[in-house]
Parts: structure tokens; C-alpha cells; sequence
């Protein structure tokens, strides 16, 4: 093995996955080429012990430390709360803060559906899937017993087997049938417990459908676990008709249009991944179950509505899949994940979610209000001077300094910022 500048290197590294995080580094340290700088960052693993780093993934040789912010001024259902958000994106948890203080006499109120999560087992190669669908559908109670017996923790808790459907989809190599496993899972995300349910079913399903079972797996659309908010924000404490108005058109803007949907959907999920990566929780898992909820009319739309109530003020709200768990993998064992939840001091998955609609709803009316208003780019690029500062060199007390002149420039590029730094040292 040689340099990064060399030739003949190699990506197949015998026991790779067997040495420690430094002796990884090390290997990969060689085989890029990384000055001593970039090693000895990456192998400063921060407040994450590397032993636990190591057995969160595979293959470790550092860590990617996200900043950790709090929402203020956010009242949920009546109680005040302190929001853990993690995130790089400037302005995001400014944002939900802005939102809290505008309504914080009312707030937000919450609901949610439950905890149910589906497990989906693909039977094909069936040919009489109408009449497999019963005989699937006749063996509920087999198919609970043996769902429950999968995890007797999860039962004794209140969980375990709720349901079962079967569906029936037309394809080009044939009529699938689908058997969904329907599943309390009360305060975990839930996806081991009903992946193993599927895996353990599995053969049984095939044998009553008389076909052949390929995929046994969670659905992360969990439309049966949604969280929803929603809250009031007075006409007069947002600006006038004029915002408010403005508001509701950006969002029936976003209704109609999916290209402007994905966008502001998008501004959503900065506060809600901020809140799920914060606790410990899947961010992917959140990510498409959303996104495939906003898409299950057939035609992708917005996550939330605006409107004006009776008493002409803005009305809005928000429902969205939030399966979130408080036991189980990294909120159970990365320290932040801990620390972020004490700080929420949520004790239900239920709670969890509720919070981060809220959240997520909060987001979007500061993003809306701002492109109906001063637009997107006044309050995000003052916060995003301050990085580009940072970027062009300066350090300490020259990258407030120099962000602020960024900002009252209206030129916020590096090109200008490396200027205005030279400008700055020599005054």
C-alpha cells in the first residue's frame, strides 16, 4: 500500500472490521494520504466513547459531531418545554424559537394514533391469491400467538399483535399477496420487534398461500402512528392581513405544486430530523415515512394546512407518520440521545412525537412567514455570514465582525468575506 499521490493502492484490507478505530485511522490515513491534522481530528472522537462508537457501526475511525441547539419558548399541550435539536443548518433552531415566542399564549395542542407499526410479508407465485388471502386471514389467532411469543417483553408491556390485513397487488409478474402484521409497540421505534415477527411468520404464510415468501420487513410508512399539532397565530402578533394572507398562499402554493412541496416539506424536516437525530432516533425511517404520506393521495402535497379561523387569525396544522422510540438502539445508549431526552423529559413515545410535530409545524410557519414576508435568505444568511467568516479564516472576534458587514453588504460569498477579513485585521 502506498500514498494517496502513490499508485497500486487497495480498498481490500484483510480484518478490516477486526482492528481497533485507530488502527483503521491509521490504515485509511496511509491509503488517503491525510496530513496529521486531518488524523489527529478524526481520532478525537469528542464526548462519544470510541468503544461505544465502535459498536454502533461498523468499520469506525472517527466521528461526525453535529451541533447541539434548544428551542425556546416552545409551549406543547400546555406545558413548557425545552426542545434538544441537532443539526449543522444555520437557522433552523432560531426558527422554531421565533414560531414558539409568536404563539407562546396558546401554544400548540397535539394528538396522536397510536403506536401501531406494520411488518409486510411478500408472498408471490401464488395461484389463487383471492382465496389465499382468506386462508391467510382465517389463521389470526395462529398468527397472533406466534407474533406475541416473538417478544413476550413487549407484551407483558401492553404491546404485541393488533391486527392483520391482507392485500392483493397486481404486478407484471403476477398478483401478489401481502400480508401485513400489525403491531403495538408501544414506546420502542419497533422495527426489530416486527422484523423478527415477519422472518418468524414467514414460512407459515407461505405454506397457507402456497406460494414463495421473499421480503419480510417493516413498512416505514407507519400511517397507523401518526403525531399531528396545531396552533393559532394571531393576526396582529404576525404582521398584519397582509402576512397572514401572504402565508396561506404560500401553502396552498405548496398543495397544489409538488416542486414547491418538496421545498417546503423539506423546511419541515429540518426541525423534525433536528429533534429525531437529537434523541437517538431514525432519521431516514422519519424522513420516508413522510414523504410517502405527503405522496398517499397519489399526488405529493404539503405536510401541513393554513387557514383563517372565525376569529380571522392563522389557523395551522400538521399530520405525519412519526414512529419515534425512547428504548432501543441509540436513545438507549448514546449519551446525548440520553441527555437530549432528560432534557425533553418525555417518559412515552407518544410524548416524543407529539413534541416533534409541534416542532415540525412551528418550522414551517417561521419558513413561510419569512418568504411572505422579508424572504428566505435576510434572516438565514445572517446566520450563514458567520460560517462563510469562519470559512475565509477568521477566528474569535473577527467572525461576528466580519459576518456583520457580510450582511449589511448583501454579499454573503467567500470571495467578499476573505476582503472584508483583510479589511477587519488591518483596521
Amino acid at each position: 500500500m502506498t500514498s494517496a499521490a502513490g499508485q497500486n493502492r487497495s480498498s481490500r484490507i484483510a480484518g478490516f472490521h477486526k482492528k481497533t478505530p485507530r488502527e483503521r485511522l491509521d490504515l485509511v490515513a496511509a491509503f488517503a494520504g491525510l496530513d496529521e491534522t486531518a488524523v489527529a481530528h478524526l481520532a478525537n472522537m469528542g464526548n462519544l466513547d470510541p468503544a461505544l462508537a465502535d459498536k454502533l457501526i461498523e468499520n469506525v475511525i472517527g466521528t461526525m459531531n453535529v451541533p447541539v441547539g434548544v428551542a425556546t419558548n416552545m409551549k406543547i399541550d400546555g406545558e413548557d418545554v425545552l426542545v434538544p435539536m441537532a443539526t449543522e443548518e444555520s437557522s433552523v433552531v432560531a426558527a422554531v424559537c421565533n414560531a414558539g415566542r409568536q404563539n407562546y399564549e396558546t401554544g400548540f395542542s397535539t394528538s396522536v394514533s397510536g403506536n401501531l407499526m406494520i411488518a409486510q410479508v411478500q408472498a408471490v407465485e401464488v395461484r389463487d391469491p383471492a382465496a389465499a388471502r382468506l386462508r391467510i386471514l382465517e389463521r389470526r389467532d395462529e398468527i397472533k400467538a406466534a407474533c406475541d411469543a416473538c417478544d413476550p417483553v413487549l407484551v407483558s408491556l401492553g404491546g404485541g399483535f393488533r391486527d392483520l390485513e391482507v392485500r392483493l397487488l397486481d404486478t407484471p409478474s403476477g398478483t401478489m399477496v401481502i400480508t401485513h402484521l400489525i403491531v403495538d409497540t408501544r414506546d420502542a421505534m419497533g422495527a426489530n420487534a416486527v422484523n423478527t415477527m415477519a422472518e418468524k411468520l414467514a414460512p407459515a404464510i407461505a405454506g397457507w398461500a402456497q406460494g414463495r415468501v421473499y421480503l419480510r420487513i417493516l413498512s416505514n410508512l407507519s400511517d397507523r402512528r401518526l403525531a399531528r399539532a396545531h396552533a393559532v397565530w394571531r393576526t396582529a402578533d404576525i404582521g398584519g392581513e397582509q402576512v397572514r394572507d401572504g402565508i396561506v398562499s404560500a401553502y396552498q402554493f405548496a398543495a397544489a405544486d409538488p416542486y414547491r412541496a418538496a421545498t417546503h416539506n423539506k423546511g419541515i424536516m429540518n426541525g423534525i430530523s433536528a429533534v429525531v437525530l437529537a434523541t437517538g432516533n431514525d432519521t431516514r425511517a422519519v424522513e420516508a415515512g413522510a414523504h410517502a404520506y405527503a405522496a398517499r393521495s397519489g399526488r405529493y402535497t404539503s405536510l401541513t394546512t393554513y387557514e383563517v379561523n372565525a376569529d380571522g387569525d392563522l389557523s395551522a396544522a400538521i399530520e405525519l407518520p412519526l414512529a419515534v422510540g425512547l428504548i432501543g438502539g441509540a436513545t438507549k445508549v448514546h449519551p446525548t440521545a440520553r441527555a437530549s431526552l432528560a432534557i425533553l423529559g418525555v417518559s412515552t413515545a407518544e410524548r416524543l412525537a407529539r413534541i416533534i410535530a409541534a416542532v415540525g409545524l412551528a418550522q414551517n410557519f417561521s419558513a413561510l412567514k419569512a418568504l411572505a414576508t422579508t424572504g428566505i435568505q435576510k434572516g438565514h444568511m445572517a446566520l450563514h455570514a458567520q460560517n462563510i467568516a469562519m470559512m475565509a479564516g477568521a477566528v474569535g472576534e473577527e467572525v461576528d465582525k466580519v459576518a456583520r458587514i457580510l450582511v449589511e453588504r448583501a454579499s454573503v460569498r467567500m470571495d467578499v468575506a476573505a476582503k472584508v477579513l483583510e479589511e477587519v485585521r488591518g483596521g
